[in-house]
């Protein structure tokens, strides 16, 4: 079993910046291949970024590319979002989430494990 306990969310203005992070706990954090998804009031819940347990593999939605970077610090067992430029689209509650299967970061059906999510708002 993990937990997965996110913060770091709040209200910003369009452009602004936020970082996300994401505490884990229980078994060896290290082994996991670590995602975030969002999930607007309405939609379906997307991916946003992951990163493979070694930290050399990255991947991101199209829709944040260069502008959000996602890492992690095992010996924390921390994942971090770091979200510039900001847009009211990014508005969402975000979510972290952790699996040990090969195969798909993107699914959200992918990930065994969640946390309770933080939520984001960006301002116009």
């Amino acid at each position: 079993q993990v937990q997965l306990v996110e913060s770091g969310g709040g209200l910003v203005q369009a452009g602004g910046s936020l970082r996300l992070s994401c505490a884990a706990s229980g078994r060896i954090f290290s082994t996991y291949t670590m995602g975030w998804f969002r999930q607007a009031p309405g939609k379906e819940r997307e991916f946003v970024a992951a990163l493979r347990w070694s930290g050399s593999s990255t991947y991101y939605a199209d829709s944040v590319k260069e502008r959000f970077t996602i890492s992690r610090d095992n010996a924390k067992n921390t994942v971090y979002l770091q979200m510039n430029s900001l847009k009211p689209e990014d508005t969402a509650g975000y979510y972290c989430a952790a699996k040990t299967t090969i195969g798909t970061v993107s699914a959200p059906g992918a990930f065994g494990y969640w946390g309770q999510g933080t939520q984001v708002t960006v301002s116009s």
